[in-house]
């Protein structure tokens, strides 16, 4: 059987902890695909564009992974691409219940996909894309949370 999930995010930017839960997708299903979710209300350090580069060069090892971007539904969006999993991360307690709630309205939204929960490895449970962003910001080393690329990438963004 071939089965295709779909890890969706703003990843802004992707940190260790994102990687970590693909690859061990990447393990688990035939094709893995990362939608990056324009979210323009969040306000991104990175546009669209270059949050989509930066995670394809960081994922560019896994072969069966794929990176995009997207708007509007998320159920939607995986239906287009004929994917039978929402694949979310939990880190602590506390995104539990709000990821519950997005599993039950997927659910009812489109029944015949599957939301499954991965952690990451316990060394980036606490690590968090705008956590990374703060530290940055304030000149902080953010080396052991993110790829070399995405350390230059946020340098050159914060100056």
């Amino acid at each position: 059987m071939n089965v295709t999930a779909v890890y969706p995010g703003t990843f802004d930017p992707i940190t260790h902890g994102h990687t970590d839960i693909v690859e061990r997708a990447a393990r688990l299903f035939d094709r893995v695909i990362l939608a990056i979710a324009a979210s323009p209300a969040k306000q991104p350090a990175f546009d669209l564009a270059r949050r989509e580069a930066l995670a394809g060069e960081v994922l560019a090892h896994l072969p069966n992974v794929e990176v995009c971007s997207f708007d509007g539904l998320l159920v939607e969006f995986v239906r287009r691409r004929g994917a039978q999993v929402i694949l979310r991360g939990l880190r602590a307690v506390s995104d539990f219940e709000y990821e519950f709630q997005l599993a039950g309205m997927n659910r009812h939204l489109a029944g015949e996909i599957e939301t499954l929960f991965l952690t990451p490895a316990e060394q980036y449970a606490y690590v968090s894309s705008s956590l990374v962003r703060e530290v940055a910001a304030l000149g902080g080393d953010i080396s052991p949370f993110v790829h070399e690329k995405v350390v230059a990438a946020l340098k050159a963004r914060l100056g």
